[in-house]
């Protein structure tokens, strides 16, 4: 114990600003490097920005109402290589809703590069609004903005998330408005927030658990509402062949995972947890449900318990990432509200005994995420039992807090 304390002790507001700016100049300088490449290839043969071809096709589709093609992996590479001659070949697994397309219709009209400049900027927009935003409803860290500067800066996910031209910048923007939401006492609002996850569902799976199982009955109708209304934009755009279609790819999603999941080394979740640490896959499914469970259970006693809000939130936040039966690397920006919610607790806490214990966690899981490729060889992504020993820190706190009632 009094090793872990001189290690979080160590940990001091300056080394962590010193931190975040030595490992954001590190990681912008090679992704500057990398991009500094004539055409759309950079320097390790991948396609400039990534994912985002994938969104800019569907776009594409959308702008001309080929709903019949969402789903049709030949048609979009025949679009793909029309639009953008140098991206023949490349392929990508059609598995987003079909509002989603219809999102990027604005974009599509634009040349490749102006589109994904465009949506990184937006992108890197977003995240700092949301980040900021939470700064501000953190008083304790009023005095630190330039350490939170330069650690959002640095945050792997945000690098992640540039990277690969990926849309995780909306799902947080959707996390913050239901915290503020929440934190306004407006249930049915926060649902609606929550409710425009139905573009990546994976991300609502432990909000659905934990506020259908504390009766939150407002923040459920809210999010039951807001993706019925996104699910029927695409049911009137398209008609209704696209959703069915959608439909059936998400049920044989199991079978598509290999294809969806080429790098598990870069996933993050308990399910690729133990898919990498256990071979047989029956195995790593039992444990993968067993966990799941006890995270579920875990999450649901801090929801009600007299926690504040800003803990029981990165507590959903935690087992969000956990839960997620596919969760890449770039996802885990929505994580980015818990260190700053975390530092805010940890500042009026000094002499508590759970201070050092989460200064040095919040650490951990902040820069072992860049750790993740080692996973090839060790078969072991260190980063979740990080995350889950954060989640286990939070309700120790719960364990002394009474339940409360159904109100936030």
């Amino acid at each position: 114990m009094a090793h872990r304390s001189n290690l979080a002790s160590w940990l001091t507001a300056r080394r962590l600003r010193a931190h975040g700016l030595v490992l954001a100049l590190c990681l912008w300088s090679v992704y500057v490097w990398n991009m500094a490449t004539p055409g759309l290839f950079d320097r390790a043969g991948n396609f400039k920005g990534t994912d985002f071809l994938h969104f800019y096709t569907l776009g594409s589709l959308a702008l001309a109402h080929r709903g019949a093609d969402l789903y049709n992996v030949q048609a979009q590479s025949e679009v793909a290589t029309q639009r953008i001659p140098a991206a023949a070949g490349i392929r990508y697994l059609p598995l987003y809703p079909p509002q989603v397309s219809i999102f990027f219709v604005p974009l599509a009209p634009l040349s490749y590069p102006c589109a994904l400049m465009l949506w990184l900027t937006m992108s890197a927009l977003i995240y700092g609004l949301c980040c900021y935003a939470f700064w501000r409803a953190c008083p304790n860290l009023r005095n630190y903005k330039f350490t939170v500067v330069f650690l959002a800066i640095a945050f792997p996910a945000f690098w992640h998330l540039i990277a690969w031209g990926q849309t995780s910048a909306l799902a947080l923007a959707c996390f913050t408005l239901a915290f503020f939401a929440l934190r306004a006492r407006r249930e049915f609002l926060a649902g609606l927030a929550l409710g425009c996850l139905i573009f990546k569902p994976q991300l609502a799976l432990a909000a659905g658990i934990v506020f259908l199982l504390t009766l939150r009955w407002r923040v459920i109708a809210g999010a039951l509402l807001s993706a019925a209304v996104q699910l029927t934009a695409a049911l009137l755009y398209y008609g209704v062949a696209p959703l069915r279609q959608w439909i059936y790819m998400l049920l044989d999603t199991p079978r598509l995972l290999p294809l969806l999941e080429p790098r598990l080394y870069q996933t993050h979740s308990l399910r690729t947890f133990w898919t990498m640490f256990i071979p047989w896959q029956s195995a790593s499914l039992a444990f993968y449900v067993i966990t799941a469970l006890l995270v579920s259970a875990v999450t649901i006693a801090c929801w009600r318990s007299r926690l504040p809000l800003s803990l029981r939130y990165s507590a959903l936040l935690l087992a969000t990432v956990l839960l997620a039966p596919h969760l890449t690397v770039y996802d885990l920006l929505i994580l980015a509200p818990v260190f700053l919610l975390l530092s805010d607790w940890i500042i009026t806490q000094p002499d508590h005994s759970a201070t050092p214990y989460f200064k040095l966690l919040l650490y951990l899981a902040f820069i072992l995420p860049l750790l993740g490729p080692l996973a090839r060889w060790t078969h072991l992504q260190i980063s979740v039992p990080a995350m889950a020993a954060l989640l286990y820190g939070i309700w120790n706190l719960s364990r002394t807090s009474a339940p409360v009632p159904n109100s936030l």
